[in-house]
């Protein structure tokens, strides 16, 4: 009796100081560490850095690119980007959500500087379109960056399809789309160093701050009562990603859901005075014309 009774308490407590310890035990799962110490945080942590040198070389503080120099280093570009095509998937799936983020937005950055980089230095297809466009406007080969396809862990992408796939569906984070490169004026500033899952949020906030700072993006005009925001904020572009997240109905009351979304989303990133200006001023809200030209730093 006393031996059975023994038998039964030892069969109660073992599965709790088994699933202390972190030993799969049946009906349940081990734990994924997430300390400093993960080995999966070390290995996202590894490949993300294999891009560091290389855009601490062509990328200046302020998103600029040096093409010429990139240019004559496009081979060695190429080999970088083979590392994610030649990625394991299962090493991929053990990231956490915020290393996969930055993987794709490593992806598309450098994949955006490759196709750039290989039409380099930019042709105008046409006198038309040049006087149109401007001489030096990536419009001239937005055919090649639409049509460019990539393999990403032996999977054939395009920028479309990153986009829909992961940024407007997987993961659900609007502040990404300021990550995301045009390698133009008006597209939000590349960052001279790659995503990280570890300060990806302080990546982020930075770069919508930086984003904002540019008047190609945000300018008040008191005088006249107009806010002047990228054509990004567009319905047409990215303005609807913020919807869910940024709703608010009791400010910015002149404007419709999907503006109000924005602008919500806008004062946590400009200045206490135009905070106040979009809180409690009345304004008209205008998008200004995407500059296309080349983020050159030749």
């Amino acid at each position: 009796m006393a031996r059975g009774l023994v038998f039964i308490i030892f069969s109660l407590v073992t599965p709790m100081i088994l699933c202390g310890r972190g030993v799969v035990v049946a009906g349940g799962a081990e734990p994924r560490p997430t300390g400093p110490n993960d080995p999966n945080r070390a290995s996202a942590k590894a490949f993300h850095h294999q891009f560091a040198e290389f855009l601490k070389t062509f990328v200046d503080e302020a998103g600029m690119v040096d093409y010429t120099a990139l240019r004559r280093k496009r081979l060695e570009l190429r080999a970088l980007l083979r590392k994610f095509d030649t990625l394991d998937p299962n090493v991929y799936q053990s990231w956490t959500r915020e290393d996969k983020i930055a993987f794709w937005i490593n992806v598309y950055n450098l994949q955006k500087l490759r196709i750039v980089t290989d039409h380099y230095p930019i042709r105008p297809t046409s006198r038309i379109l040049s006087i149109y466009w401007g001489p030096r406007s990536i419009r001239h080969i937005e055919r090649d960056i639409t049509k460019h396809k990539f393999l990403v862990m032996d999977e054939e992408f395009t920028f479309a399809r990153i986009e829909k796939r992961f940024f407007r569906g997987q993961f659900d984070e609007p502040k990404v789309f300021f990550a995301l490169s045009n390698v133009c004026l008006s597209s939000p500033p590349l960052r001279d160093e790659p995503y990280d899952g570890h300060t990806l949020d302080q990546q982020l906030d930075d770069q919508a701050k930086r984003f904002l700072s540019n008047p190609l993006a945000f300018k008040i005009d008191r005088n006249k009562d107009k806010l002047y925001l990228s054509a990004l904020f567009q319905m047409s572009w990215y303005g609807g990603e913020f919807t869910e997240k940024y709703a608010i109905e009791r400010k910015f009351k002149d404007h419709p859901p999907q503006t109000r979304a924005i602008l919500n989303f806008i004062c946590h990133y400009v200045s206490p005075q135009d905070v106040s200006f979009l809180e409690v001023g009345s304004y008209t809200v205008e998008y200004m014309r995407y500059d296309w030209t080349i983020n050159d730093g030749s």
